[in-house]
């Protein structure tokens, strides 16, 4: 008698802790709260993890072992990707590559340590838009095997953010995702991107609105992504247009209006100094305080005072 097939199991990591039924050890650093991408960094003793797929698109890259750990052999394991079989050398700075809603299980002879990053297919579309028909954007399964310098700095840089915090950490994490979306439209994308030309900047038009919208919202955490939907075009696009036509960044230009409007509250209010700061969308009276200086070379109460 023939039993029945198994069902495949997804890993959805827009769910907490989605991989972790499968794996003989949790994450040991998980993110939260970020847009179109979540990171998972991992330390496993050797192990096999069974068939599955991913809702979303996955790469994952090796951390450097303890000299003690270090695989003697070659190899240091086996992925099935869609079917297809290869054996890995796995040396630091390899990446896999597993697209969403393809088949794959693999298997470490070795205790390894490696970070998944999981990413929105929506992030290729919406990033990829102005290149190629957001509906034949397809990524191409890739064995770990060859590095990649650049997605590796990219994990690397989104770890560090996960471990310190640091102020900006939005912004940054909106730059690094659009910088590692490009890249892999650019070298593992099934249809090669054709490239667009703006010349001219933005409309007229578009900077009104987009300078409404700041100003409107600068007590919120903007990111580059949600300013860009305003304009209508992907992020990378719009960083470039943004400031060829304000001459700043995004980010340079919304600290210069959350200045100003602490320099007028300051001015024309009986607000407190802590109260104004978060009405200007900085984190503390701190966070305010030190921009303040370094933009004006006085603090807000020497400003008041002057």
């Amino acid at each position: 008698m023939r039993l029945p097939a198994q069902p495949v199991r997804i890993i959805d990591y827009r769910q907490v802790n989605a991989a972790n039924a499968l794996l003989p050890q949790p994450s040991v650093l998980s993110s939260g709260g970020w847009s179109d991408i979540h990171l998972e960094v991992y330390q496993q003793p050797k192990f096999e993890i069974a068939e599955h797929q991913h809702t979303m698109h996955v790469i994952a890259c090796g951390l450097p072992q303890p000299l003690a750990e270090q695989a003697v052999s070659d190899s240091s394991g086996e992925r099935w990707l869609d079917g297809k079989l290869s054996k890995e050398t796995r040396n630091t700075a390899d990446i896999a590559i597993i697209p969403a809603n393809i088949s794959h299980r693999c298997n470490w002879n070795t205790p390894v340590q490696f970070m998944v990053l999981a990413l929105e297919p929506v992030l290729l579309q919406r990033i990829g838009q102005d290149w190629v028909n957001p509906d034949c954007i397809e990524l191409m399964p890739q064995f770990m095997n060859q590095p990649d310098a650049l997605v590796q700095g990219v994990f690397l840089s989104l770890k560090d953010e996960l471990e310190s915090g640091r102020i900006g950490g939005q912004l940054l994490v909106d730059s690094l995702k659009t910088v590692l979306a490009i890249h892999l439209l650019r070298n593992y994308c099934t249809i090669s991107p054709r490239l667009s030309n703006y010349s001219d900047g933005l409309s007229l038009a578009k900077l009104v609105l987009i300078k409404d919208y700041i100003n409107e919202h600068l007590h919120q955490n903007l990111t580059l992504t949600e300013i860009a939907a305003i304009a209508q075009m992907s992020p990378y696009h719009f960083l470039r247009l943004f400031k060829q036509s304000i001459g700043v960044t995004p980010h340079q230009y919304i600290l210069q209006r959350r200045i100003d409007k602490a320099k007028y509250l300051l001015q024309h209010s009986k607000l407190s100094i802590a109260e104004i700061a978060l009405c200007a969308g900085f984190c503390d009276q701190s966070h305010l305080t030190r921009c303040f200086k370094r933009m004006l070379g006085v603090t807000p109460k020497q400003f008041l005072q002057d």
